[in-house]
């Protein structure tokens, strides 16, 4: 059911502003340049990853997107590689991953934690991947209504997902779609032992012409690029464009939610189970993250330079740039287009707090979760593709939660935790913009 943008905005009592809402159809304007992965304008960190380029006012208002590099991440030692959404401006060296929820260091693991009215916890990678393959292994939650995912999402929603319903602990669901359109077909299931109680190392494997779901170094399913020719759109519709991968935990099952949505993820989330009670909080287990860039001497597929941008916005792989163009903000009020706009003077680039001044503009989005994307929950189908050989089948209220990521089709800073399904449901964890002063 990957993307399956559920917004989940859970906006304490923090005062919030009434964002504008952004498409390909009705673009961001320039005071508020950047349309988030969530489809709401605004500044600073709407302008970092998830950024829409095609959506925002112009292809210039995201911020370059860092390249592709090889590493193996564990969380072994500290979550010192994490920063929150409210810190990080765009420099990749200051952190791996950017979180939003709570993520909590436990046991050689990170734990993405759900507590009763949040919305889960959301991971994010820092650099993009344009193919290449990447290995999460990681244990599951458990439960009717929860959803962990492991999932690829690009700026202008393509996507790859494993996604996993906590009703079903011997499934993981495979997907993707491109430019986050919604197609039933596109999902199958990959049969294993108990995700919950075992680690599983999923691995996705991207290549210009096919893409690999396989789990414990056992191929689950191919998908070809050869095979998804959309005559309607003239093109391919396949993933081709550098995305983040994205780690998250979130509650499907709320009753706020569609219905299909709610039978996809088995039913309601229970408030009150054993999880709940021992730990105050469903979790998810992440032990390491592998990422190998697909290194392609030219394009596409290189990570030579510092960023990637678009040149035109049929974005796809042709008019992505492997350049090096800066990714770094200024402050949270800066953009693509002014990257140095409200810098104090002196200050170092990299990380910063989000402005308790910045009441009257959005600066912060909430982030997506565990499944990135588009809501294609067809009250359960994942019915796959002919070709495809997968089988049929701790709160903190000062913490901003975060939605799956897909684009909203309604704007505004209210809470709104109906299922989005343009986007992969690497739960974008929509808009909660938290930001008062902290």
């Amino acid at each position: 059911m990957v993307r399956s943008s559920v917004i989940l905005a859970i906006l304490a009592s923090t005062s919030t502003v009434l964002t504008q809402s952004c498409s390909e159809s009705s673009h961001c304007p320039e005071s508020a340049p950047c349309c988030s992965q969530y489809g709401q304008c605004g500044v600073g960190a709407y302008c970092l990853g998830g950024c829409d380029p095609i959506s925002s006012f112009s292809l210039n208002s995201c911020t370059p997107a860092p390249v592709c590099q090889s590493k193996k991440h564990t969380f072994d030692s500290k979550l010192s590689t994490i920063l929150p959404n409210t810190k990080y401006l765009g420099d990749p060296s200051t952190a791996d991953w950017v979180s939003s929820g709570q993520p909590v260091f436990h046991n050689d693991n990170v734990l993405l934690t759900m507590s009763p009215d949040t919305v889960g916890t959301l991971l994010a990678s820092t650099t993009y991947m344009w193919y290449g393959n990447v290995k999460a292994r990681f244990k599951t939650s458990r439960g009717a209504g929860v959803v962990t995912a492991f999932i690829l999402l690009s700026d202008v929603k393509d996507e790859i997902d494993f996604e996993f319903v906590g009703a079903d602990l011997v499934t993981a669901q495979s997907n993707y779609y491109s430019k986050g359109v919604t197609n039933y077909h596109n999902s199958a299931n990959i049969p294993l032992s108990d995700t919950f109680v075992n680690y599983h190392t999923y691995e996705i494997n991207w290549t210009p012409d096919e893409i690999t779901w396989s789990v414990d170094g056992q191929v689950g399913r191919t998908k070809k690029r050869i095979d998804t020719w959309n005559a309607t759109a003239n093109q391919w519709s396949y993933p081709q464009t550098p995305s983040r991968i994205q780690l998250s935990l979130w509650p499907a099952g709320l009753p706020t939610n569609g219905k299909g949505t709610i039978a996809w993820a088995g039913g309601l989330v229970d408030w009150n189970s054993a999880d709940i009670k021992n730990n105050n909080y469903y979790y998810a287990a992440f032990e390491s993250i592998e990422i190998t860039c697909f290194n392609a001497d030219s394009g596409p597929g290189t990570n030579k330079g510092i960023s990637y941008t678009y040149s035109d916005a049929r974005s796809t792989n042709d008019t992505v740039v492997d350049g090096d163009k800066s990714t770094i903000l200024q402050s949270f009020m800066a953009t693509g287009l002014d990257p140095k706009a409200g810098a104090p003077v002196g200050a170092p680039a990299g990380t910063s707090s989000a402005p308790a001044a910045a009441k009257t503009i959005e600066t912060i989005p909430g982030m997506s979760g565990g499944n990135p994307g588009v809501d294609n929950h067809n009250l359960g189908n994942t019915s796959p593709d002919s070709d495809d050989s997968g089988t049929d089948k701790p709160s903190d209220s000062s913490t901003p939660s975060f939605s799956q990521g897909k684009k909203p089709s309604s704007g505004g800073s209210q809470v709104n935790p109906t299922s989005i399904w343009k986007t992969s449901i690497a739960i974008s964890f929509l808009s909660l913009y938290v930001l008062t002063a902290s």
